[in-house]
């Protein structure tokens, strides 16, 4: 049975934003604080005991107080039942957690080439001393099972597959410690359980939905997609930034090129937004935004949410 539990769904710096006083992050601080959301990282298990993170947030350390099936086992000093991360790009928002994890339990990070040529090249990240965690590479349509400390298997199949996007901002007008070929700056996943055939699809970067990619979602029983925006011009349009969500390497949620229009004939039984930013008018569950989102079949998660494949 695939389990899967969103230990966060907001864009970079969470809700509120540290130094943010936009109405969101304002309400978010005071009286709605259910708007209140960690950065997003999701954790999957096929056997509820062994589980795999998704990302690892800024946040982690928090998500992981607060997620009750990844604590360590009680009358354990040492243990966790985590037993890696698999990392779906290099931007701050998915590698700094792994910072968190340095205090000598044995994992493993999973990353395409590019990505832990990053990890490589920044020696903060010899923290994570090699001796105990394992930095394996993932290649681009190959499926792959993540293993257990012990080297059992998961039970969980995973395939990674790119996405248009963007390298990490920190590396922008620098060389890429792996080259120029970005093929692998931003991947999305297909994750299965072997054994009961159920999937899903974990896509929290996107610039945009390419007939590629819809035929890849079409059908899906479960997708997270990146839901950064409402509006491309948004953080404009707000004052917070001069970036476009295109310029950031997002795709925005309305519009005739948004996520909500490219993929409303796809059959998806169940779709998320993800990695939301507090810019998002539907944030607000009273907003037109909200309704239209709801109406076109889309969901808003929650930090702490569980679904069961």
């Amino acid at each position: 049975m695939l389990r899967v539990i969103v230990l966060g769904a907001a864009a970079g710096g969470g809700i509120p934003q540290w130094n943010c006083g936009c109405r969101i992050c304002c309400a978010a601080r005071s009286d709605r604080p259910e708007l209140r959301s960690t950065q997003a990282s999701i954790a999957i298990s096929a056997d509820d005991e062994h589980w795999f993170l998704i990302n690892a947030s800024p946040d982690l350390r928090q998500q992981l107080i607060a997620t009750p099936r990844l604590h360590p086992k009680t009358g354990q000093l040492r243990h966790t039942p985590i037993a890696g991360v698999i990392l779906t790009n290099g931007e701050v928002d998915a590698v700094a957690g792994l910072l968190s994890m340095r205090e000598g339990s044995p994992f493993t990070v999973y990353a395409h080439q590019r990505v832990l040529a990053i990890l490589k090249t920044n020696s903060i990240f010899n923290v994570l001393s090699e001796k105990n965690v394992r930095r394996e590479a993932i290649a681009v349509d190959q499926n792959f099972e993540p293993r257990l400390p012990d080297g059992a298997p998961s039970g969980l199949e995973v395939l990674p597959f790119v996405v248009p996007g963007k390298g990490a901002w920190y590396l922008e007008g620098q060389a890429h410690p792996a080259g120029d070929n970005d093929d692998g700056d931003t991947l999305g996943l297909r994750i299965g359980d072997k054994a009961t055939g159920q999937y899903f699809y974990f896509v929290a970067a996107c610039a945009r939905v390419t007939p590629e990619l819809k035929e890849r979602l079409t059908g899906a029983p479960l997708v997270f997609f990146d839901g950064t925006v409402w509006r491309d011009d948004e953080l404009i349009a707000a004052g917070l930034g001069t970036k476009t969500g295109q310029g950031m390497g997002h795709i925005s949620m309305s519009g005739a090129d948004g996520a909500m229009a490219a993929l409303a004939n796809a059959d998806i039984k169940r779709k998320f937004f993800l990695h939301i930013n507090n810019s998002n008018p539907a944030l607000l569950q009273d907003s037109p935004e909200r309704a239209k989102l709801e109406s076109a079949g889309w969901q808003m998660p929650h930090d702490g949410m569980e679904i069961t494949l």
